[in-house]
Protein backbone atom coordinates (compact mmCIF):
# COMPACT_ATOMS: atom_id res chain seq x y z
CA UNK A 1 0.00 0.00 0.00
CA UNK A 2 1.47 3.36 -0.95
CA UNK A 3 0.38 6.97 -0.81
CA UNK A 4 0.86 10.14 -2.82
CA UNK A 5 3.26 12.22 -0.71
CA UNK A 6 2.78 15.50 -2.63
CA UNK A 7 -0.90 15.94 -1.78
CA UNK A 8 -2.58 18.07 0.88
CA UNK A 9 -4.67 15.22 2.29
CA UNK A 10 -3.30 11.99 3.74
CA UNK A 11 -4.19 9.13 1.44
CA UNK A 12 -3.79 5.51 0.42
CA UNK A 13 -3.29 4.60 -3.23
CA UNK A 14 -4.27 1.24 -4.72
CA UNK A 15 -3.02 0.82 -8.31
CA UNK A 16 -5.07 -0.85 -11.03
CA UNK A 17 -4.28 -4.42 -12.07
CA UNK A 18 -4.32 -3.30 -15.70
CA UNK A 19 -2.44 -0.05 -16.46
CA UNK A 20 -4.85 2.84 -17.00
CA UNK A 21 -5.49 6.53 -16.39
CA UNK A 22 -8.80 5.82 -14.63
CA UNK A 23 -9.06 6.87 -11.00
CA UNK A 24 -11.73 6.45 -8.35
CA UNK A 25 -11.53 9.04 -5.57
CA UNK A 26 -13.04 7.63 -2.35
CA UNK A 27 -14.28 9.86 0.47
CA UNK A 28 -15.14 8.11 3.74
CA UNK A 29 -17.77 8.98 6.35
CA UNK A 30 -17.50 10.70 9.73
CA UNK A 31 -15.31 8.90 12.24
CA UNK A 32 -13.83 6.61 9.59
CA UNK A 33 -10.62 6.89 7.57
CA UNK A 34 -9.08 5.72 4.31
CA UNK A 35 -8.31 2.36 5.94
CA UNK A 36 -12.03 1.71 6.31
CA UNK A 37 -12.29 1.39 2.53
CA UNK A 38 -9.23 -0.75 1.77
CA UNK A 39 -11.52 -3.74 1.19
CA UNK A 40 -13.78 -1.79 -1.17
CA UNK A 41 -11.91 -2.13 -4.52
CA UNK A 42 -11.94 -5.98 -4.56
CA UNK A 43 -15.75 -5.93 -4.26
CA UNK A 44 -16.04 -3.63 -7.29
CA UNK A 45 -13.69 -5.89 -9.26
CA UNK A 46 -12.70 -3.25 -11.81
CA UNK A 47 -9.24 -4.34 -12.97
CA UNK A 48 -8.54 -1.13 -14.92
CA UNK A 49 -9.42 1.23 -12.01
CA UNK A 50 -6.86 2.97 -9.80
CA UNK A 51 -8.09 4.05 -6.36
CA UNK A 52 -7.10 6.88 -4.07
CA UNK A 53 -8.62 6.76 -0.58
CA UNK A 54 -8.44 10.14 1.14
CA UNK A 55 -8.36 10.89 4.86
CA UNK A 56 -10.56 13.82 5.89
CA UNK A 57 -8.62 16.76 7.44
CA UNK A 58 -10.24 16.93 10.88
CA UNK A 59 -9.84 14.49 13.76
CA UNK A 60 -13.03 12.93 15.10
CA UNK A 61 -12.55 10.52 18.01
CA UNK A 62 -10.52 7.61 16.58
CA UNK A 63 -11.12 8.64 12.96
CA UNK A 64 -11.49 11.69 10.76
CA UNK A 65 -14.20 14.12 9.69
CA UNK A 66 -14.74 16.31 6.62
CA UNK A 67 -16.74 18.95 8.49
CA UNK A 68 -18.26 19.75 11.87
CA UNK A 69 -21.64 18.58 13.12
CA UNK A 70 -24.77 20.63 12.28
CA UNK A 71 -25.30 23.53 12.28
CA UNK A 72 -21.59 24.29 11.75
CA UNK A 73 -20.92 22.29 8.59
CA UNK A 74 -20.10 25.06 6.10
CA UNK A 75 -16.54 26.09 7.16
CA UNK A 76 -15.39 22.45 7.08
CA UNK A 77 -17.14 21.76 3.79
CA UNK A 78 -15.43 24.76 2.20
CA UNK A 79 -12.01 23.89 3.68
CA UNK A 80 -12.23 20.24 2.62
CA UNK A 81 -13.37 21.30 -0.87
CA UNK A 82 -10.33 23.57 -1.19
CA UNK A 83 -7.97 20.71 -0.31
CA UNK A 84 -9.75 18.31 -2.66
CA UNK A 85 -9.52 20.84 -5.49
CA UNK A 86 -5.75 21.16 -5.02
CA UNK A 87 -5.23 17.41 -4.79
CA UNK A 88 -7.39 16.46 -7.76
CA UNK A 89 -5.77 19.17 -9.86
CA UNK A 90 -2.41 17.59 -9.01
CA UNK A 91 -3.60 14.06 -9.81
CA UNK A 92 -5.20 15.10 -13.10
CA UNK A 93 -2.15 17.09 -14.21
CA UNK A 94 -0.56 14.06 -15.85
CA UNK A 95 -1.12 10.81 -13.91
CA UNK A 96 -4.87 10.36 -14.49
CA UNK A 97 -7.66 11.54 -16.80
CA UNK A 98 -10.55 13.41 -15.20
CA UNK A 99 -13.01 12.35 -17.90
CA UNK A 100 -12.28 8.68 -17.14
CA UNK A 101 -12.40 9.04 -13.35
CA UNK A 102 -15.08 8.71 -10.67
CA UNK A 103 -15.83 10.42 -7.36
CA UNK A 104 -17.33 8.16 -4.69
CA UNK A 105 -18.47 9.27 -1.25
CA UNK A 106 -20.21 7.61 1.68
CA UNK A 107 -22.16 9.58 4.34
CA UNK A 108 -20.10 12.77 4.95
CA UNK A 109 -18.14 11.78 1.85
CA UNK A 110 -21.41 11.67 -0.10
CA UNK A 111 -22.13 15.26 0.92
CA UNK A 112 -18.67 16.26 -0.37
CA UNK A 113 -19.36 14.37 -3.60
CA UNK A 114 -22.26 16.78 -4.12
CA UNK A 115 -20.91 19.98 -2.56
CA UNK A 116 -17.39 19.66 -3.99
CA UNK A 117 -17.96 17.46 -7.04
CA UNK A 118 -20.73 19.58 -8.57
CA UNK A 119 -18.64 22.74 -8.22
CA UNK A 120 -15.25 21.33 -9.26
CA UNK A 121 -14.01 22.91 -12.48
CA UNK A 122 -13.19 19.60 -14.14
CA UNK A 123 -15.88 17.16 -15.30
CA UNK A 124 -15.49 13.54 -14.22
CA UNK A 125 -16.88 10.38 -15.82
CA UNK A 126 -19.25 9.80 -12.91
CA UNK A 127 -20.26 10.73 -9.36
CA UNK A 128 -21.58 8.30 -6.74
CA UNK A 129 -23.08 9.49 -3.45
CA UNK A 130 -24.10 6.79 -0.95
CA UNK A 131 -26.16 7.42 2.21
CA UNK A 132 -25.54 11.15 2.45
CA UNK A 133 -27.33 14.45 2.10
CA UNK A 134 -26.79 17.90 0.57
CA UNK A 135 -25.93 20.93 2.69
CA UNK A 136 -27.80 23.49 0.58
CA UNK A 137 -29.66 22.12 -2.46
CA UNK A 138 -30.73 25.44 -3.95
CA UNK A 139 -27.27 26.99 -3.64
CA UNK A 140 -25.78 23.89 -5.25
CA UNK A 141 -28.06 24.36 -8.26
CA UNK A 142 -26.92 28.00 -8.48
CA UNK A 143 -23.20 27.36 -8.04
CA UNK A 144 -22.62 24.11 -9.90
CA UNK A 145 -20.30 23.70 -12.84
CA UNK A 146 -22.91 23.43 -15.60
CA UNK A 147 -20.72 20.92 -17.47
CA UNK A 148 -21.30 18.28 -14.77
CA UNK A 149 -25.06 18.45 -15.30
CA UNK A 150 -24.93 16.32 -18.42
CA UNK A 151 -22.76 13.77 -16.73
CA UNK A 152 -23.46 10.67 -14.74
CA UNK A 153 -24.72 11.04 -11.18
CA UNK A 154 -25.93 8.25 -8.92
CA UNK A 155 -27.31 8.63 -5.39
CA UNK A 156 -28.32 5.67 -3.20
CA UNK A 157 -29.86 5.61 0.26
CA UNK A 158 -31.19 3.04 2.71
CA UNK A 159 -34.87 3.15 3.64
CA UNK A 160 -33.92 1.99 7.17
CA UNK A 161 -31.09 4.51 7.70
CA UNK A 162 -31.13 5.66 11.38
CA UNK A 163 -28.26 8.15 10.92
CA UNK A 164 -29.24 10.23 7.88
CA UNK A 165 -32.92 10.35 7.00
CA UNK A 166 -33.96 8.56 3.81
CA UNK A 167 -36.85 10.92 3.03
CA UNK A 168 -34.56 13.96 3.33
CA UNK A 169 -32.12 12.48 0.83
CA UNK A 170 -34.90 11.47 -1.56
CA UNK A 171 -36.52 14.92 -1.34
CA UNK A 172 -33.21 16.73 -1.94
CA UNK A 173 -32.47 14.63 -5.02
CA UNK A 174 -36.00 15.37 -6.27
CA UNK A 175 -35.27 19.09 -5.87
CA UNK A 176 -32.10 18.64 -7.93
CA UNK A 177 -34.01 16.72 -10.59
CA UNK A 178 -36.73 19.39 -10.68
CA UNK A 179 -33.96 21.98 -11.11
CA UNK A 180 -32.66 20.21 -14.21
CA UNK A 181 -29.87 18.25 -12.50
CA UNK A 182 -29.45 14.87 -14.22
CA UNK A 183 -29.20 12.36 -11.34
CA UNK A 184 -30.42 8.83 -10.69
CA UNK A 185 -31.74 7.87 -7.23
CA UNK A 186 -31.88 4.28 -5.99
CA UNK A 187 -33.37 3.02 -2.73
CA UNK A 188 -32.14 0.00 -0.78
CA UNK A 189 -33.63 -1.83 2.18
CA UNK A 190 -30.57 -1.21 4.37
CA UNK A 191 -29.36 0.88 7.29
CA UNK A 192 -26.41 3.33 7.22
CA UNK A 193 -24.16 0.99 5.28
CA UNK A 194 -23.29 -0.35 1.83
CA UNK A 195 -24.70 -3.74 0.86
CA UNK A 196 -23.61 -6.39 -1.64
CA UNK A 197 -26.46 -5.85 -4.13
CA UNK A 198 -25.67 -2.15 -4.11
CA UNK A 199 -21.98 -2.80 -4.84
CA UNK A 200 -22.90 -5.04 -7.78
CA UNK A 201 -25.18 -2.32 -9.12
CA UNK A 202 -22.43 0.33 -8.71
CA UNK A 203 -19.93 -1.88 -10.58
CA UNK A 204 -22.39 -2.32 -13.45
CA UNK A 205 -23.23 1.39 -13.41
CA UNK A 206 -19.53 2.30 -13.73
CA UNK A 207 -18.96 -0.21 -16.52
CA UNK A 208 -21.89 1.28 -18.45
CA UNK A 209 -20.56 4.81 -18.34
Amino acid sequence: MKSYENLELENLFIPSKVPSKKLMIILHGRGDSSEGFIGFPPFLALDDMNYILFDAPFEYFTGQSWYQLPPNQLPGIEYSSTLLTKDLDTLFESDFKADESFLFGFSQGALLTFEFGARYHRTLAGYIAVSGYIYDVNKLLEDMNTNVNNNNWLCTHGTQDPVLDYETSKSQVQTLQDGGFNIEFKSYNKDHSIDRDELSMITEWIQNR
